[in-house]
């Protein structure tokens, strides 16, 4: 968008005349408003001979709030050329006046060459200025704007076609003055105000109960924020019980989510922390990012600086959000996730990612593990163990992208040497390879 500004400032008071208000300024801004379009014409030996003065006219189009139209006169505009040329010319379409504007018309190389035969007013300084346009129907273009023998035999006619572009540039002014107020609008604080209500308890018509602890809700908010449990309250299917729901058997730290995975994750947490203690934080982290629209601080959460227990947390909370549908928490801890890829954790990660088909986070992990100061190290922890027997297809991943590493080399497991793809042992020394 091409700019032209014109600073206006009243002048200073003068000394002899002592003048208590402040000066004033503003500014004049003339620019163009850019569009294109590009009109090809199919068929064009069938279009010559229609006459002198008669045009093929494109589709109308919309730029800077005209419409306009391209016309391509096959046997030329005027009678004293005698069919010797093409012309081709921009027309406004709608209704305006003085409209003024920057042109610029292509006719297209089809060869790739990229030789285009081009008219263009933008790029240059106009000595008169943009074209003014007077009414509808005024147009701007060439007479003669391509011999039609020369053009018969060119790159730009291609299988009897031809492809032309027009760029328009409509010229607006406005003039922009000092403000006159300076109000300053805070940011949204809906999800504070959801979150009030949710420690407040006003309101609220269905409970949770996890581990022996109720968790007041709201129906209506719970539905807004997850299709699963729109349906579980208001579908055709809805649970007329559903005043109090129990939640049992929660192997993961939010509500209820599939054993696999959440089983395991929740027995390396046990180290760290008791399992009610995790599950009842789980369920209120669930509960605090539907209302608040946001994660609570992991430190905070867990109640320790450990790195280790934040993933944890992130992997429970990212199974849950696949559960109940809730993508912006899903997105939230896969981010966290990639961020906090380590070896002791990974595994269990790149295990989460294959199952809710987190396909950014489980490329993360793949490489995270494949890297050769990684990949031992990972192969040694009780997560990897999980890794083989319950998502056997991501080892197979696994080796794949070991493969396409640089030193093309995977490492095999057997009679406690590790063995690789070239033949040789890590020490370099060749060896034989020996069928299990």
């Amino acid at each position: 968008m091409g700019t032209i500004s014109f600073h206006r400032q009243l002048p200073k008071p003068s000394t002899s005349f002592p003048c208590s208000s402040s000066s004033t300024s503003s500014t004049s801004r003339t620019e163009t408003v850019n569009g294109s379009h590009q009109f090809k014409i199919s068929g064009y030996s069938l279009a010559k001979g229609m006459g002198v003065g008669k045009y093929i006219a494109s589709e109308t189009f919309m730029v800077g709030g005209y419409e306009w139209a391209i016309y391509f006169y096959p046997d030329g505009k005027s009678a004293e050329d005698n069919a010797s040329y093409v012309s081709l010319f921009i027309a406004l379409a709608s209704e305006g006046t003085d409209v003024r504007a920057l042109f610029e018309l292509t006719l297209l190389d089809q060869s790739g060459k990229g030789r285009h035969k081009m008219h263009s007013h933008f790029g240059r300084v106009l000595e008169s200025g943009p074209y003014a346009l007077k009414y509808r129907g005024s147009m701007w273009g060439y007479k003669r704007f391509f011999k039609r023998t020369l053009l018969e035999t060119s790159d730009y006619l291609k299988d009897d076609c031809l492809s032309i572009r027009c760029c328009v540039g409509v010229v607006k002014s406005h003039t922009e003055g000092p403000k006159i107020y300076s109000i300053v609008v805070p940011p949204s604080d809906l999800g504070q105000h959801f979150g009030r209500l949710l420690e407040s308890g006003k309101g609220a018509d269905v409970k949770f109960e996890v581990d022996g602890e109720i968790f007041d809700a709201h129906k209506l908010v719970l539905a807004a924020r997850s299709p699963v449990f729109r349906a579980q309250f208001f579908g055709p299917l809805k649970d007329r019980n559903s005043q109090c729901i129990r939640v049992e058997d929660m192997e993961a730290p939010v509500f209820k989510v599939p054993f696999s995975t959440g089983a395991y994750i929740g027995i390396l947490l046990l180290r760290c922390c008791s399992c009610t203690q995790f599950f009842l934080t789980s369920a209120k982290t669930l509960l605090h990012f539907i209302y608040w629209d946001a994660l609570p601080d992991m430190e905070e959460l867990v109640g320790s600086a450990s790195k280790w227990a934040s993933t944890l947390v992130a992997q429970h909370l990212l199974a849950a959000a696949d559960r109940y549908a809730l993508e912006r928490l899903r997105l939230l801890c896969e981010a966290k996730l990639c961020e906090g890829v380590a070896i002791n954790t990974v595994a269990t990660t790149l295990a989460l990612a294959e199952q809710h088909n987190c396909l950014h986070l489980k490329a993360v992990c793949l490489k995270f593990v494949a890297s050769p100061e990684n990949l031992k190290a990972v192969m040694q922890t009780d997560g990897f163990e999980y890794v083989k027997e319950c998502c056997p297809s991501v080892l197979t991943q696994l080796l794949q992208y070991v493969a396409k590493l640089g030193e093309h080399s995977v490492i095999a497991c057997g009679y406690h040497k590790e063995t690789w793809l070239d033949g040789s042992d890590v020490n370099g020394r060749r060896v034989k390879p020996r069928l299990q």
